[in-house]
């Protein structure tokens, strides 16, 4: 039985598929003394969720936006995407049954597993079997095992912990293979699970620290931001780190220095993707996430570092002022091959005032594939300018980019007043011939946000400036001008003026939460070029606060 989806692109095998599906594989190089028992249990301080624990004990699998039922554990559901199958396979589920609590909840843990290991416990499999897929159960086992294996039968037991040594070999052989960025990461982490804390497999701990010395420095770059430019990739990574350094610390082993560097550095920028709200913003794949995870990752992190401005290296800025805060996507899509969950929202950018978010771009689906990836990683659902109803960026359904812009240029200047910053890409250049400035301006007051959006090329062509609105915010028309009345949830009112375009108010919708967009409107600028330079002004400013309920 093979697992449904091996025809999605994260599942295609790699030379030597045949090899490794092969009965002679498993039994030779594979195969090896069975451990007997864990050296230690690592700390596990991640909340898990009752109410999804308890769909699991109805047998209902809710992941990445998908949701299949039966009586029998859909391991290789055919309409299933990619990510669905990713989760199904990696069991870190058992928290939510943990978190469920009970002997049912035990009971359905090991049902899962032990059906889990009749089909593929030792049968190669390219979705079961994939390196990350691997890493991430044999981390979810082990840091799981007082839950549902402790107190196991002696068959179950047996099963689990052979394929456990199994899966450790199989990322030993393979690693790094054709894995880059937060996939390769986890696929470290359970090789370091498996080599600290299953009896008899130490010596793979070595080859685990001599990956993560020479993995992370290429990961997380020198202004702490991941390779992979998404703020959700951010904080995954941040986990998969810290669990990394508790597995050492529980075994007090040394932590390796890389891995304690790579900390230092990728929390602050965490910090730098959160709104007033606690949540992310929603760039490159992100939701907001959960604010009581993001506070348990920052806390166990136990990481202190300087605010961040800038991150010039995954290309974003970080304009605060007051208690408005702006932050702009003004660098480089990721580079191929770690793009899976990038968008085409060069130049974009989100506003919140305290805890309310104003203006922000549409999110991203859990699936991440399909048509939800292609609606939300278009250009035109970012706050940005689009031109003739084209990406800014060529979005693959399946994930990843097929084309980029080729030059991006980004500079800041803080002075006493406010913080200017000015980008370009030419990411229509091959397209239509034409390069997109945009010049931000945030007031020292925080009270005023100015914008320039350029478009230099040949004339006659179409375009769009959107600013997607939070579906808090509520937009009117000013009467007698050409500009809008923006009002906060809390009242706070924002006037918005515009020269250079047509205004309108069109609907739109917000995923920055969960499987189910919600309604909202965005402001669109529509113009036509003009030969030369094309210029389009825009400003929002605080005009008081509406005291009406």
């Amino acid at each position: 039985m093979t697992a449904g989806g091996g025809e999605h692109k994260r599942f295609r095998p790699g030379p030597g598929a045949w090899y490794r599906a092969s009965t002679f594989y498993q039994m030779t190089a594979l195969s090896g003394p069975v451990p007997m028992q864990l050296l230690l249990v690592p700390p596990d301080p991640w909340p898990g969720d009752a109410q999804r624990g308890q769909e699991l004990l109805s047998n209902r699998f809710r992941f990445a936006g998908q949701s299949f039922s039966g009586e029998l554990p859909p391991w290789d559901a055919a309409e299933a995407s990619a990510p669905w199958l990713g989760e199904m396979h990696g069991f870190d589920w058992l928290r939510h049954l943990r978190a469920t609590g009970g002997d049912a909840a035990r009971r359905q843990a090991r049902v899962l597993a032990a059906h889990w290991l009749d089909l593929y416990g030792r049968k190669w499999d390219p979705v079961a079997w994939a390196p990350d897929v691997a890493g991430t159960r044999i981390a979810a086992w082990v840091g799981q095992h007082d839950f549902f294996l402790a107190s196991a039968d002696d068959h179950l037991r047996a099963g689990i912990f052979d394929s456990m040594a199994r899966q450790v070999r199989f990322l030993e052989r393979t690693l790094p293979g054709r894995l880059k960025g937060a996939a390769l990461v986890v696929a470290i982490k359970g090789l370091v699970y498996g080599g600290i804390c299953l009896q008899g497999m130490g010596r793979v701990v070595e080859r685990a620290i001599e990956l993560l010395t020479r993995e992370l420095p290429r990961q997380v770059l020198p202004d702490g931001g991941h390779i992979e430019h998404s703020p959700a990739q951010q904080l995954a990574v941040l986990r998969h780190l810290i669990d990394i350094r508790g597995c050492f610390r529980a075994s007090r082993t040394e932590v390796p220095e890389a891995l304690q560097h790579a900390i230092d550095r990728i929390t602050p920028t965490l910090r730098f993707f959160r709104h007033g709200d606690g949540g992310l913003s929603l760039f490159n794949g992100a939701q907001e996430g959960e604010g009581v995870l993001i506070d348990t990752v920052l806390g166990q992190a136990d990481a202190r570092g300087r605010p961040l401005k800038s991150t010039p290296h995954i290309g974003f800025e970080r304009l605060t002022a007051n208690r408005t805060c702006v932050i702009i996507d003004a660098g480089y899509p990721p580079a191929p091959g770690l793009d899976d969950h990038a968008h085409a929202g060069t130049l974009s950018f989100e506003m919140s005032v305290g805890r309310e978010r104003m203006i922000v771009n549409c999110g991203a689906h859990p699936g991440d594939q399909g048509a939800w990836r292609a609606a939300l990683a278009a250009t035109a659902a970012h706050s940005t300018l689009c031109v003739a109803d084209t990406n800014s960026s060529g979005v693959v359904e399946e994930g990843g980019l097929s084309r980029r812009p080729q030059r991006v240029e980004c500079t800041r200047t803080d002075a006493n007043g406010g913080t200017l910053v000015e980008a370009s890409h030419d990411g229509y250049r091959e397209l239509f011939g034409l390069v997109h400035r945009r010049r931000l301006y945030l007031a020292e007051t925080g009270e005023d946000l100015r914008g320039q959006d350029t478009l230099i090329g040949p004339q006659g062509r179409e375009f769009a400036v959107r600013f997607h609105l939070h579906p808090g915010v509520k937009a009117a028309w000013v009467e007698g001008e050409a500009g809008l009345m923006l009002r906060l949830p809390s009242g706070a009112l924002w006037r918005l003026r515009v020269s250079g375009a047509e205004v309108g108010l069109e609907d739109s919708i917000y995923l920055g939460q969960g499987t189910d967009p919600r309604p909202t409107k965005q402001i669109v600028l529509r113009g036509v070029t003009q030969y030369g330079e094309t210029l389009v002004k825009w400003g929002f400013r605080r005009e008081g606060t509406d005291t009406e309920t």
